[in-house]
């Protein structure tokens, strides 16, 4: 027989008995449209992360009060001390080597904020002007907050569009004073619509200088600090200048953290390929289901094509060409339910990223490869065991139905 009538022979095989190749196909689509459909979303989750740290900056160091190593539940833990809070002088310390671009110290804290008997309650960040271009910000109206020295208390204020939109309405908000807390700010700028990054919705927070938020808060401890580097390569260079500067200020003790963004962003990147894998992984067994399925199915049609195969034996077909036969109506079963399952997935993970734009849920080629290849082995080897007992079949009594 040619390829071309053992391919007619499968289609009209499975033409014959509509109601079992329905039931085939939609087991072999569900299979690989599951396999599709959660490895978009590891992988949208993945992106979703890599895109959400890329704007916080490039070659960004953040230093956090406290050894990592020491983070274990002990009573300062508890109580939520470190062995030494970072200061502004320690701060500007980091601005001495050549490496180190820019710095911008972080205070964050919570209060209410008040204009003409308007109130809610705000985010403050204290920082200084260097912050807009470390985390890539953008103002829609007035200037960011002064190039000043960190340690001036400057009563000006940057906040963000929603803040704005619900005290201000449609007034004009630039040059306004406003209070925060128990001290007045003099509104300056108000940031862009693209002003947001990793925990924080810049729309939603009011910015000052970080001596006024030491002030408005009665700290002297900085939460954090944010180092960018001048070049990839020089990023390792300032890490160990930043944890050898502050162990001389801090008496030789070690209690900083240094975290690079892409250290963070590989950590987040393996723990989501991991979990991509084992999504895919179990979506896959799916697919053995529908094998499974596919051979018991088959097992029946042996039994009720009997006479067909009688005949074709009959006819001068040999045992090798019986289970082509049914390994090519199996493979292109398979085929179509792999199609089938692919529109599917693809259709499922476009109606994902349109009710979550964030995300950007779309199944790596990997995955659609392998989900094709799956697919097809899993009908070529759950339809061996029937083809080959097809071909066993004597043709005397399979032409009498026994």
């Amino acid at each position: 027989m040619h390829n071309r009538d053992v391919a007619r022979f499968a289609l009209v095989a499975l033409r014959g008995y509509p109601g079992r190749t329905t039931l085939m196909l939609i087991a072999m689509a569900i299979g690989v449209a599951a396999v599709v459909v959660l490895t978009s979303l590891g992988e949208g989750a993945r992106r979703y992360v890599s895109d959400e740290f890329s704007s916080l900056g490039t070659n960004l160091l953040i230093v956090i009060p406290g050894r990592s190593e020491t983070a274990g539940v002990n009573p300062t833990t508890l109580m939520g001390e470190t062995p030494r809070d970072l200061t502004l002088d320690d701060a500007l310390a980091l601005t001495r080597s050549y490496s180190v671009r820019r710095i911008a110290p972080l205070n964050v804290g919570s209060t209410d904020v008040n204009w003409h008997g308007k109130q809610r309650e705000v985010t403050v960040i204290g920082t200084n002007h260097e912050m807009l271009a470390i985390r890539h910000w953008e103002l829609s109206q007035g200037k960011f907050l002064p190039d000043s020295d960190l340690d001036v208390a400057t009563p000006v204020c940057v906040i963000g569009s929603k803040i704005r939109s619900e005290l201000f309405g449609a007034k004009r908000a630039i040059g306004e004073w406003l209070r925060l807390g128990d001290r007045r700010f003099r509104v300056i700028g108000i940031m862009g619509s693209a002003g947001r990054s990793i925990g924080v919705d810049v729309q939603e927070t009011i910015m000052i200088p970080v001596a006024s938020a030491q002030q408005l808060f009665n700290t002297p401890s900085l939460f954090r600090i944010l180092v960018e580097a001048k070049s990839r390569a020089a990023i390792e260079p300032v890490k160990r200048f930043i944890v050898d500067t502050l162990q001389e200020r801090h008496q030789g003790e070690k209690d900083v953290t240094v975290i690079t963004q892409d250290a963070v962003l590989a950590t987040f990147d393996r723990i989501f390929s991991a979990l991509t894998y084992a999504v895919g992984g179990i979506a896959a067994i799916s697919l053995f289901v529908a094998g499974i399925l596919i051979m018991n199915v088959m097992l029946v049609a042996v039994s009720q094509r009997t006479a067909e195969i009688g005949l074709l034996k009959a006819l001068g077909a040999a045992p090798k060409q019986i289970v082509v036969l049914f390994l090519s109506e199996a493979f292109l079963l398979s085929l179509l339910g792999t199609v089938a399952g692919l529109v599917l997935g693809e259709f499922a993970s476009l109606l994902i990223r349109k009710a979550f734009p964030v995300l950007p849920a779309q199944a790596p080629l990997w995955a659609v490869l392998t989900a094709i290849l799956v697919a097809l082995l899993t009908g070529l080897l759950f339809s061996l065991l029937p083809a080959r007992r097809a071909a066993r079949l004597d043709p005397v009594l399979a032409l009498s139905r026994r």
